[in-house]
């Protein structure tokens, strides 16, 4: 028997159970894995929650990284004993052992740790369609990005920074404004003391900027609109504030004609190629040194309760992860 997380029903970190379980053995296109590492992610939240719905009773997370112990028939992807990592459904990664589809996993390069794994998988992806495919930054341009100092935000400062991109991020306190500057932030913006959007327009001498990256949601969301520039891209990817409200489509006209789009990775991952293919740079870029993963917290799973408090709290600081 090894343990997991399940939940019977939706609601606060209370909901949570940690429990005996015997995952099985892998069915067709299935894999046995033990997981060594497990990412800590915003997502986990909505679906706790019930903001994003599945069938219950079932498990949470969607991030990990370990070692193949069997595999079902017509796998070939991997083979036991293989180092890998995947971030996508199905939900279950907050166990010690679980069957998943081998579809997700990606092989791990051998000077790539599981904990760093667990740290990149989900945010490192984002990062990369983020910047590299949503909308693609150039060298030179500004841009804004939110939680500059949270796990997704770090990766986004370096990465920006590796691109030649001049990154303006928001923070919520001194010490993650010092943290998102030593992480190649060139500009940050504590939105407790000053307005972003004022901000904004200074260090852009009135322009704005051609695209913000925003994983805030409510709070932030008619503000970020003011940042752009005429035909610039308003990128909404989550709602750690709560969902955006609804709005009229002429308030994006009002603005200059504005582009605005909601994206989520399982999209830009559900083709194997595309894939691989974004797993193959974000390796590249964490072993040539331009990416340096920041694991702010390791918690046991058993404590994945408190995990989730600090999550929801804003305590985190860069990624965070849990031990099996």
């Amino acid at each position: 028997m090894t343990q997991q997380i399940r939940i019977s029903q939706t609601g606060g970190p209370q909901v949570m159970d940690l429990v005996d379980q015997d995952p099985g053995q892998p069915g067709p296109g299935e894999v046995r894995l033990r997981q060594h590492a497990i990412g800590l992610n915003y997502i986990d939240v909505y679906f706790r929650t019930g903001l994003y719905p599945q069938p219950l009773p079932g498990g949470l997370g969607l991030e990990g990284a370990g070692e193949v112990e069997s595999v079902g028939a017509g796998v070939d992807i991997v083979q036991p004993g293989d180092r890998v990592a995947y971030a996508g459904g199905p939900t279950g990664a907050y166990a010690q052992v679980r069957v998943m589809p081998a579809a997700n996993l990606v092989k791990l390069p051998d000077d790539i740790s599981f904990e760093t794994a667990a740290a990149i998988m989900l945010k490192g992806l984002t990062v990369q369609y983020l910047l590299r495919r949503t909308y693609q930054v150039q060298a030179g341009q500004t841009i804004l990005f939110h939680a500059a100092a949270g796990g997704v935000g770090l990766l986004a400062c370096q990465w920006a920074k590796a691109l030649g991109v001049r990154m303006i991020g928001t923070v919520g306190d001194a010490q993650k404004a010092q943290l998102a500057k030593a992480n190649g932030c060139a500009e940050v913006i504590n939105y407790n003391q000053e307005s972003f959007v004022e901000r904004v327009r200074e260090l852009t001498h009135g322009e704005g900027v051609p695209v913000v990256y925003d994983s805030v949601g409510k709070s932030t969301f008619q503000d970020s609109l003011d940042c752009l520039s005429p035909l610039g891209m308003m990128v909404s990817f989550g709602n750690a504030s709560g969902a955006v409200p609804e709005f009229a489509l002429s308030e994006l006209t009002r603005r200059g004609s504005l582009f605005i789009t909601r994206p989520r990775l399982f999209d830009y991952v559900a083709k194997r190629q595309d894939l691989e293919t974004m797993c193959q740079e974000l390796f590249a870029m964490v072993q040539q040194n331009k990416l340096q993963p920041l694991i702010g917290q390791r918690y046991a799973l058993a404590d994945v309760a408190q995990a989730h408090k600090d999550l929801e709290a804003r305590k985190l600081t860069g990624s965070a992860i849990l031990l099996p």
